[in-house]
């Protein structure tokens, strides 16, 4: 069986989606004294805690990587020009927010402040929600989607994005603020699956 460049993307997209899924669940069921509702995700891989190494270079490492390789075969399909070509560039910001909590992880309950991991981390997490927030709105003016609801549902999560992080940092909702963010990364997957699907076309064969 001959796959196609866009049968590969789409594929990608699924796995990327599923193994989060996958990551996110068994992660937090293996982990001592983990709460998916209270804490963080990042927290899976905080320092000094049991199973952080495992967590990094078997969850978020390959769930970064995953995402990347999806947007890297993807990327000459996408149906984008303009503002929703600048969008597909700071989507990337997405693999890198994965990489980044591989590479620099939050200290033990991922506080405000702390060693220079977890500055680092912050620092990235700050970065990496707005610039996906953005580009998710960027993506959604692509002309292919005009009037349709894979727009309305870009334009939702890119929205979603930002006050779903804002309220999330808020003291008030510490006892759940592990349930608002998974309900982020689950507007971000289908917003991954939505793009393979609606935004992603073969390219004209060369005659």
């Amino acid at each position: 069986m001959s796959w196609t460049r866009l049968q590969v993307a789409r594929w990608l997209a699924v796995v990327t989606v599923i193994y989060g899924l996958m990551f996110y669940t068994v992660g937090a069921a293996v982990k001592p004294d983990y709460s998916s509702v209270s804490q963080y995700i990042s927290e899976l891989n905080a320092t000094s805690t049991a199973y952080a190494v495992e967590m990094g270079r078997f969850g978020f490492l390959p769930l970064g990587l995953f995402f990347g390789l999806f947007l890297l075969v993807a990327a000459p399909l996408a149906q984008v020009e303009g503002r929703s070509r600048m969008g597909w560039y700071l989507l990337w910001s997405q693999p890198v927010a994965f990489l980044s909590v591989f590479l620099a992880p939050c200290d033990a309950g991922c506080p405000d402040s702390g060693s220079f991991s977890q500055i680092v981390h912050n620092a990235f997490g700050l970065l990496t929600y707005f610039a996906g927030a953005l580009g998710l709105l960027l993506l959604a003016a692509a002309p292919v989607l005009s009037g349709t609801s894979a727009r309305s549902f870009l334009r939702f999560t890119g929205v979603a994005f930002v006050v779903l992080f804002v309220v999330m940092l808020q003291p008030e909702v510490a006892s759940v603020r592990g349930l608002i963010q998974r309900f982020a990364d689950a507007l971000l997957g289908g917003a991954v699956l939505v793009i393979a699907w609606g935004l992603l076309a073969p390219r004209p064969q060369v005659k």
